[in-house]
């Protein structure tokens, strides 16, 4: 009986962890699902994946400072927060727009070159913004 609680208390444990801001570094691409408002079940993809239904890709690259495709494989539109992580991992908030459901790529551009960028907070969008 007592392995069973502490398997399920690790069980436990293990999916709230599974739900953290993801940090997205510049050359990489990422898939990943929202759950609790946050990345889940991330993993890192080659840059020609796609998105499963209720899936999300993201890449950053440096162009033109720092850019970020991010494209929403789901039926729901999403805000979001992303933070711009310089090489010496200091955090600086970036201005982002509304993430388009229908896997439709979304394009964010910053002028500052970032090591990568840390994207967390996802909430349904009622409409756009940017």
């Amino acid at each position: 009986m007592i392995r069973i609680v502490a398997f399920a208390a690790m069980l436990a444990s293990a999916s709230v962890a599974a739900a953290e801001p993801l940090t997205v570094r510049t050359g990489e691409t990422w898939l990943f699902s929202i759950q609790r408002g946050e990345p889940a079940r991330a993993r890192k993809v080659e840059p020609s994946a796609n998105p499963r239904r209720g899936e999300v890709k993201v890449s950053v690259r440096a162009a033109f400072g720092t850019m970020m495709t991010i494209t929403n494989n789901s039926r729901i539109g999403y805000t979001f927060t992303a933070e711009l992580i310089d090489g010496d991992g200091k955090a600086t908030a970036a201005r982002t727009c509304t993430l388009p459901p229908g896997n439709k790529p979304a394009l964010e551009t910053w002028p500052q070159k970032a090591a990568a960028v840390r994207i967390s907070a996802f909430k349904p969008a009622e409409d756009g913004r940017c």
